[in-house]
């Protein structure tokens, strides 16, 4: 909602204002007012719109997390650059499901960028991994999957690399053509 900038004024108005409680020896309400700063110090670091649309795609609700990011008109005066890669990691992964050229530039931003938690970065190269195999640049999405699986600590993305793995071994193994329409013997097959 606001500019990350005004957070940081209205913490530190905040902030002055506790310690202005603490001199006249309301200590009670300075701690208020410490704890109230503290909540646009975390929404500084951590956007309001981004969250409610992580919250709207853990329930699946794809067009209401677009909603939300949309809600943010410059990303690039608004957030500061983790949340900025955040808002182009959730927009490829929205996009991801109809327009893998879109998605491929939001995820590589996003991995520019930088992502807070390793699992995040995991899942933003897991997906490039599988845009480049889809484009058929195996080597690419080589790399990629073992990047992911490097940044994948928990192993929570186990199964779906060893899947992506199983995918490019069969995509690089020749095509066998059975019959071509005469058998041995000059005839038809039937």
């Amino acid at each position: 909602m606001f500019n990350k900038n005004i957070k940081l004024v209205l913490a530190v108005l905040v902030i002055a204002t506790a310690v202005w409680q603490f001199v006249e020896g309301n200590i009670g309400n300075g701690i208020m007012f410490i704890l109230l700063s503290l909540i646009f110090v975390f929404l500084y670091f951590k956007n309001e719109l981004i969250l409610m649309a992580f919250l709207r795609l853990r329930k699946q609700d794809f067009p209401g997390a677009k909603k939300w990011l949309d809600r943010i008109k410059n990303p690039e005066a608004a957030l500061v650059t983790k949340q900025q890669g955040y808002y182009n990691y959730l927009n490829g992964l929205m996009v991801s499901q109809t327009n893998i050229n879109e998605a491929e530039k939001y995820f590589k931003k996003a991995v520019s960028l930088g992502l807070s938690m390793d699992a995040d970065m995991a899942m933003a190269k897991l997906n490039l991994a599988g845009i480049a195999m889809t484009k058929n640049r195996k080597r690419e999405a080589e790399l990629l999957l073992a990047e992911a699986k490097k940044l994948d600590k928990h192993n929570m993305m186990d199964e779906q690399i060893k899947m992506m793995k199983e995918q490019m071994k069969r995509a690089g193994q020749p095509r066998q053509q059975y019959g071509g329409g005469r058998s041995g013997r000059g005839g038809r097959v039937r």
